[in-house]
């Protein structure tokens, strides 16, 4: 990635108050520079966000899912999502598949494009994947597990981690006997999602099964589920066993999550700092690292108005906005039409109902 502008000093200043709240942490032989790691997202971790988000406070980042058997086809669009960035300190690379044979192999390529680690995936409940036994379906066949740890990580040099749910369904919280394998498999550390395979992503994510894992863990833990907003994650981060917090849906509403849970007191105000400006600035960025990822404007264009919509979630007129944006066939244009939006927003506050299910379909 070329070089890119600097934030203002105005917006520079505002990023470093919360950086400086910021615990360092080490998980396995992995280090992050915080607590909150940005968790896999389905057609969102692509690298120019993953960038953006490291920019703004994410300890570490996690790619999108990633097939074992369009790397080990070859399939150029599939590789081109393994790339990494020179300037990504801490990211990983999340595979999902169904066997041992296949991940390792596409574990070996896959290690070649320089992440800190790589993650399967075996918490994603979205039907087509677990239909062909990748996903959460891995949590059905345990007696599989410790051979597809073990033979992904005899191709590997860099460590193995692995996302979970807390079962199938309600009848198989299985997470606990997984921790054990894992562990007694080398795996580096584990995150998990508070949901079952049955609930996706309705009802509340279960942190209280989340928690009693942290009474019996031999290795690093990682909660998932429900963090959407500063307060709640801030207030999540005080009293988690957890060794960190995987943040997803939330940093699409509010890109400066990371930073704004980081300190409890401007938490629990539940008012924002960030600007209409801050976000313009932060979008400009987002951008460059789109336009410079994806040299083809249609795809550049699908990409920012994708993310900017979601930026704009709970500010006033937002519903307008999004219908300009995705009536807009021109990038340029978009960007005009971005610019104004937000230049006009001044101090406006965000007002978000949170106890609303938003992206239900398999993404975080």
């Amino acid at each position: 990635m070329k070089s890119v502008t600097p934030f203002s000093p105005e917006l520079t200043s505002k990023i470093e108050r919360f950086q400086s709240f910021a615990t360092p942490i080490k998980l396995g032989n992995v280090s992050f520079s915080s607590r909150l790691i940005l968790a896999p997202m389905a057609g969102i971790c692509n690298l120019p966000y993953r960038l953006l988000m490291q920019d703004l406070g994410a300890g570490g980042t996690v790619s999108e899912l990633i097939s074992c058997h369009g790397i080990n086809y070859g399939n150029q669009r599939t590789l081109e999502m393994l790339k990494i960035d020179p300037l990504e300190t801490n990211a990983g690379i999340q595979l999902f598949g169904e066997d041992a044979e296949s991940m390792a192999k596409a574990a070996e390529v896959a290690e070649s494009y320089g992440p800190k680690f790589l993650d399967i995936n075996m918490g994603c409940p979205v039907t087509k994947v677990v239909t062909k036994g990748g996903g959460s379906a891995l949590m059905k066949e345990v007696k599989n597990l410790a051979p597809l740890f073990e033979k992904m990580r005899s191709k590997m040099k860099i460590p193995l981690s692995i996302k979970i749910r807390t079962g199938w369904d309600a009848n198989s919280l299985n997470a606990g006997e997984i921790l054990k394998i894992a562990h007694e498999s080398g795996i580096e550390w584990v995150a998990i999602h508070g949901r079952t395979r049955t609930q996706q992503y309705t009802g509340t994510a279960n942190w209280e099964f989340i928690e009693s894992l942290n009474e019996i863990k031999s290795l690093p833990l990682i909660g998932n589920g429900d963090l959407h907003h500063p307060f709640g994650v801030s207030e999540r981060l005080q009293k988690t066993q957890c060794d960190a917090l995987m943040l997803a849906r939330g940093a699409l509403r509010n890109p400066f999550i990371f930073l704004e849970s980081l300190d409890p007191a401007y938490a629990s105000q539940k008012r924002s700092i960030f600007s209409g400006n801050d976000y313009w600035e932060v979008i400009q960025r987002l951008h460059a690292y789109i336009t410079e990822t994806f040299p083809e404007e249609r795809t550049s264009l699908v990409q920012v108005r994708k993310l900017v919509v979601w930026f704009a979630a709970g500010f006033p007129h937002a519903a307008a906005f999004r219908s300009q944006i995705f009536s807009c066939q021109d990038l340029e244009d978009t960007m005009k039409l971005t610019q104004d939006y937000f230049l006009s927003l001044g101090e406006s506050q965000k007002f978000i109902n949170y106890d609303e299910v938003f992206m239900s379909s398999g993404h975080g």
